[in-house]
């Protein structure tokens, strides 16, 4: 009884614990997700931080280039950052946008600057266009520009390291999960073999201890049908007996007394011995079939 309690417990907290360690399982792949597309954000906000650095800076090298040489192939590095940067500002406001609104306020001065850097570059550029070298290189001369990039730098160099601190920590959170990831894998598995490994031993020791249950019925059936067929052989020894003196006596009566009985003796006579012939019939029939049946189990 407790055998088959413990089955029917252990059976459904197997399956319960297998269901909860896929639960945990999934929870913790959505969490590894979560923090390594978290991880991405924060590398892809970095490079579109470098990215419009890198093309503020070859704006001014082309910028500067052409100042001093007049000649319009340095304005090709300007030419195409100019064309680049703002598709750069786009991919920063994107991924940005989801961060305080102290982030979001440096990367719209940042945008600001670049604008006003560029303008500072377009006039001076304008002016060595129309041959005003002196004067372009006056208004380089005013720090103007420099004054835009070294503000430009500073904040995106302030940008980049917070993202650079939000990426450590996206680091360690993700081997922080990646461990607990482990640890409960491990320990969920390793409860997981123990429970199986109890229940498989209860599940062979409720065979082996059924299989001895209907060996032992097996037996007790046999000895009950070595009884009954006892007791079926000495009923039908003495049905035989009684039914073969009822036969005797009742032919004996037609053939000493027929001729005293009335009629009605006369049948009660003969349906006395059809009905012994119908019973040793039956009898016969009862001992055959019984012996069909031992020569079947015996096969």
């Amino acid at each position: 009884m407790i055998r088959k309690a413990a089955l029917q417990i252990g059976v459904p907290a197997l399956l319960a614990f297998i269901a909860w360690n896929a639960y945990l399982a999934v929870n913790h792949l959505r969490r590894v997700e979560k923090i390594a597309a978290l991880t991405l954000e924060s590398s892809a906000i970095q490079a579109e931080l470098s990215g419009v650095l890198e093309d503020v800076t070859e704006m001014e090298t082309g910028q500067r280039g052409y100042l001093l040489t007049g000649d319009p192939a340095y304005l090709q590095p300007y030419t195409d950052a100019k064309g680049r940067i703002e598709t750069d500002f786009v991919g920063l406001r994107a991924g940005l946008a989801n961060r305080a609104e102290g982030e979001q306020s440096l990367e719209s001065q940042v945008e600001s600057l670049a604008k006003s850097k560029q303008a500072e570059m377009e006039r001076s550029i304008s002016l060595r266009q129309q041959g005003y070298r002196h004067r372009s290189f006056m208004l380089v001369n005013t720090n103007e520009g420099k004054d835009y990039m070294d503000e430009i730098r500073r904040i995106v160099s302030s940008l980049s390291a917070a993202e650079s601190s939000k990426h450590a920590g996206f680091d360690r959170e993700r081997i922080a999960a990646l461990k607990s990831v482990l640890s409960v894998t491990i320990i969920s598995n390793a409860v997981l073999l123990a429970l199986a490994a109890g229940l498989f031993g209860l599940i062979r020791q409720h065979l082996r201890l059924l299989g001895e249950e209907a060996s032992q019925s097996r037996i007790e059936l046999a000895v009950r049908d070595l009884q009954l067929e006892k007791l079926t052989s000495a009923l039908a020894g003495q049905a035989r007996s009684s039914i073969v003196a009822i036969n005797t006596n009742s032919r004996l009566l037609l053939e000493n007394y027929g001729g005293f009985l009335p009629r009605q003796g006369h049948e009660y006579a003969e349906q006395m011995n059809e009905a012994a012939a119908q019973m040793e019939q039956l009898r016969q029939d009862l001992v055959g079939s019984r012996a069909s049946a031992s020569d079947e189990k015996a096969a």
